[in-house]
């Protein structure tokens, strides 16, 4: 048995969504695609996720729920599944960060970290 029995590889990409937002009453709306691939040698599926989105001002939001967009995809080992979905925040930058919560074909449960990323109006950031 390898050491990576249960891994994934998660990838974001944000995006400011600019016609939703109003700066004017702090609302910052944000997109974010997530690709998740499976680079296990074993079948997983997505059964839930938990997200801790923080604000400038060190507001945290904690969402948890089943499976992503309604989905809770299985993956075969090479597999890879992605969506979207967004964000609203009531500054014009932020963070996010979590984890999804797998069941592998073998029973295991197992926790994949999704690392920290970082929503931003454009040119807020330096």
């Amino acid at each position: 048995m390898s050491e990576k029995k249960y891994e994934l590889r998660i990838q974001v990409a944000t995006q400011y969504v600019d016609d939703q937002s109003e700066p004017d009453i702090d609302r910052y709306v944000f997109a974010y695609t997530i690709t998740i691939k499976n680079l296990s040698n074993i079948p997983a599926q997505l059964l839930s996720r938990h997200w801790l989105i923080t604000d400038a001002n060190g507001k945290v939001q904690e969402v948890s729920g089943d499976g992503v967009v309604g989905e809770q995809p299985k993956l075969d080992p090479g597999e890879t599944f992605r969506y979207s979905s967004g964000a609203i925040l009531e500054t014009p930058v932020g963070a996010m960060q979590g984890s999804y919560k797998m069941q592998a074909d073998d029973g295991i449960d197992f926790d994949a970290p999704i690392p920290p990323f970082t929503l931003a109006v454009p040119g807020v950031l330096h």
